[in-house]
């Protein structure tokens, strides 16, 4: 399986620009590519309160559909992120896109504090079979609290993909998070950060990884722009889990309602006493 990471500097609430960057680089990724990875809320970026109700889009709106045709016109998929509209409700919310269409959708459920008031944060984790494996998504500060890769642990995944929009000077933080959460879970752990400069000051850390299910790290961005290829070696999977397995040993398991839907995806439900936290 190989992954390109695409580690991109971005423009905060100038969707035209961010689209036509993610459209290109899909456009030009090689052709035996299977997922290429961008960072969190790529399409508009990170919107402020002024900005947000003009750059959302629900998850059919013209970028996403736009990405997917991209998909479609390369047979690539793309995991993307978005500042979604949906019922008078924002979200800061990532997509696995197919070329036969939306496989994945995840709603950030621990938002930054900057965040909180804007968005909604989201209520469920999920993960969905692609290419015979079972991937699931995290954006950004959920990697920083461990119970957020062991959901998705917990119903099975075994690639963590994560869109990333870490700022200085909180880099070594996810550094060390991603190798972690990959380690705990026995899983591959695929992290794309933003580069750059930000509204209000900000810059964005990079580092970029993916990190094998023995918490090895098989690739590493610095600080600039670039596109990394990885090729995962999922045979590492079951050698990770053949002499001890965390997820069967472990004696607490998250609570919360797993859902069996129909075409595959499994959801673990927060419940609302969590949530509400």
């Amino acid at each position: 399986m190989k992954i390109e990471l695409v580690q991109l500097t971005g423009r905060d609430g100038d969707t035209a620009y961010n689209l036509e960057r993610t459209l290109q680089a899909i456009a030009t990724c090689a052709a035996d590519t299977d997922l290429l990875i961008f960072p969190e809320a790529q399409l508009m970026g990170f919107a402020n309160a002024q900005q947000i109700a003009q750059v959302a889009e629900p998850v059919s709106g013209p970028s996403v559909q736009a990405v997917q045709r991209a998909c479609r016109e390369r047979d690539v998929c793309v995991v993307v992120g978005m500042v979604e509209s949906d019922a008078g409700n924002f979200y800061n919310t990532s997509l696995l896109v197919t070329p036969q269409g939306i496989a994945l959708t995840y709603r950030k459920t621990h938002l930054w504090p900057s965040e909180r008031g804007l968005f909604q944060p989201g209520d469920r984790y999920a993960t969905a079979i692609w290419n015979g494996v079972r991937v699931g998504i995290l954006i950004c500060y959920d990697i920083e609290l461990p119970e957020s890769a062991r959901a998705l642990g917990q119903l099975g995944a075994e690639l963590i993909l994560v869109t990333n929009g870490n700022m200085d000077p909180y880099d070594a933080v996810h550094r060390t998070a991603i190798m972690a959460r990959a380690q705990e879970n026995q899983a591959f752990a695929v992290m794309v950060n933003r580069v750059g400069p930000g509204d209000g000051g900000l810059v964005f850390a990079g580092g970029s990884a993916a990190i094998d299910p023995f918490g090895r790290t098989l690739c590493e961005a610095g600080r600039a722009e670039c596109r990394q290829v990885v090729e995962l070696n999922l045979d590492l999977l079951r050698t990770a889990r053949h002499d001890y397995d965390y997820l069967k040993d472990r004696r607490l398991h998250l609570i919360g309602e797993q859902v069996e839907c129909a075409d595959g995806r499994r959801e673990l439900l927060i419940p609302d006493r969590a949530r509400a936290l």
